[in-house]
């Protein structure tokens, strides 16, 4: 093994590393970035002569307009169209007090830590159990918060909390006044229910047009609250920060929405068809792990897996990630947003990796 790369990758603290890292013949398990098409109706509301402009901060009023109808009860001014739902997160946090504490459950997606600590916010942590929340645990450490962000279904877990649990934090935390901040961007990947929309005026979601339309670089997100301030508050930060969101996107948005909803629907068939695929294929290869119920992501156990994780991207060029940029040591994350076959050829390269490392 070439030992000054072995040293690059022993000393990775984030996914930064492989990000867009692609050819060559590596087969990528790390970033989760669809690989299917977005529907054929993105591409037809483009209008250059006009999307060249700036736009308004809160985002184009028929996208908004679009989106209330999938919100019983809301208008336009609910929503802030925002540059992913990175941007609607880093925005929601930036607009608390400094040192104010947000609870977070763990694992977490790998981001959450750094949006809420560059927002001067404290993150607390409640951990899962079985890749859920603990609502003993959650009642003792959520009353010191100000909000708590709730990830359903999970990256990195592909778990999908139970609807009587969303509905007993619904109520916890509109008794306490405390925020939940629902990031869905998964919501219609999930292959057991439909997605459950936690209510309330302290409620704040955030979505985003990356994963549902498979329009990653794109940059499309949003957020929604019925509670006006906080839009106005938002689209006031917005103003001396990014501005609006991109026109040409916030068109292919929009256009996105108009296609036939067979279109979600065969995109979970085949969700599901690749993680009963990898699920079979790691139970196969002796790991431990969690059956995803949405998203598209495995958490399994491993033992010694930095050393793993190297011997995998240097000997045969295979992406994973580390469980404890999710908070999850001892364990590694693999996206399943790829082919059946590459899901094939890179559980073939695990195998032979297994050879190399002790991981069981």
């Amino acid at each position: 093994m070439n030992h000054s790369k072995m040293t690059e990758i022993l000393r990775l603290k984030s996914p930064a590393d492989f990000i867009g890292r692609q050819g060559n013949g590596v087969i990528s398990f790390g970033s989760g970035q669809p690989d299917l098409p977005p529907p054929q109706e993105a591409f037809q509301g483009i209008d250059l002569k006009r999307d060249l402009r700036y736009g308004l901060i809160q985002g184009e009023v028929k996208l908004r307009e679009s989106l209330a109808r999938e919100y019983p009860g809301s208008t336009a001014g609910n929503f802030v169209i925002t540059n992913g739902a990175s941007e609607a997160l880093d925005l929601i946090f930036r607009g608390w007090s400094k040192g104010e504490k947000v609870l977070l459950p763990r694992p977490y997606y790998y981001s959450y830590p750094p949006i809420i600590e560059l927002a001067g916010m404290v993150p607390v942590y409640t951990d899962l159990v079985d890749g859920r929340i603990d609502l003993d645990d959650f009642k003792k450490k959520i009353k010191d918060c100000r909000a708590v962000l709730i990830n359903s279904p999970s990256n990195p877990t592909g778990r999908v909390e139970a609807i009587e649990t969303l509905k007993e934090i619904e109520k916890i935390t509109q008794k306490l006044g405390i925020y939940v901040v629902s990031d869905e961007v998964y919501k219609d990947l999930i292959y057991e229910r439909e997605n459950y929309h936690i209510n309330g005026d302290h409620v704040i979601t955030v979505n985003s047009f990356s994963k549902t339309y498979c329009m990653c670089g794109v940059r499309v997100g949003y957020l929604w609250s019925s509670d006006k301030k906080v839009v106005e508050n938002i689209c006031e930060m917005k103003t001396h920060t990014s501005m609006n969101t991109n026109l040409v996107g916030q068109d292919m948005a929009l256009s996105a929405m108009r296609a036939p909803k067979e279109y979600i629907t065969k995109q979970q068939q085949i969700w599901r068809q690749r993680r009963d695929y990898i699920y079979k294929g790691l139970v196969d290869l002796g790991f431990d792990l969690w059956k995803p119920e949405g998203a598209f992501y495995v958490l399994p156990k491993c033992k010694n897996a930095r050393e793993f994780l190297s011997v995998l991207y240097n000997d045969f060029k295979v992406i994973t990630y580390l469980g404890e940029w999710f908070g999850a040591p001892d364990r590694i994350r693999l996206s399943y947003a790829l082919d059946i076959s590459q899901i094939e050829e890179g559980l073939g390269r695990i195998r032979q990796a297994m050879q190399k490392v002790t991981v069981l």
